[in-house]
């Protein structure tokens, strides 16, 4: 099955969160105020999402948010891992984010999990934590760069 990667529209908000109720880790708890307006403004005001979809399903997605210097979320389906889809959207986010700004960009990502060492491999650097049991990791311009370059030899 070939992968398509595209920019997400808001036509892809109910595909998106398929997605993301579908995660074994890293999950949404009633008490997380993230619905379908929420994404709206992080696609469309706050920055750019891209989504990965194979026989039209959409089975991963990134959303990096200008306004915070974050990155909202990237998320595979559990089937759909270990297929380069995550990396794929990882580079497709932070190639266009650094193009709109050289600000550093920060995450939070629970502990202990697959997005800890995913985000630890391709070049985050911890800086302590976020919320109440997040790491928060940050990526700079240089760091991106050296990454890319790396990447490309």
């Amino acid at each position: 099955m070939p992968k398509i990667f595209r920019e997400a529209t808001t036509a892809d908000i109910k595909g998106i969160f398929v997605v993301r109720y579908s995660v074994k880790e890293n999950m949404l708890s009633e008490s997380d105020l993230v619905d379908e307006n929420l994404c709206e403004s992080y696609l469309t005001e706050r920055g750019k999402g891209w989504v990965c979809e194979m026989d039209g399903e959409i089975v991963g997605f990134a959303i990096a948010d200008l306004k915070d210097n974050s990155i909202w979320a990237l998320f595979i389906k559990p089937e759909y891992e270990k297929q380069d889809i995550g990396r794929q959207l990882h580079t497709i986010m932070l190639d266009w984010y650094f193009s709109k700004t050289q600000k550093t960009v920060w995450l939070g990502t629970n502990p202990n999990t697959r997005a800890e060492l995913f985000y630890r491999k391709a070049g985050w650097k911890e800086v302590g934590t976020h919320g109440e049991d997040e790491i928060k990791f940050e990526m700079t311009f240089k760091d991106w760069r050296q990454v890319r370059q790396k990447q490309t030899t």
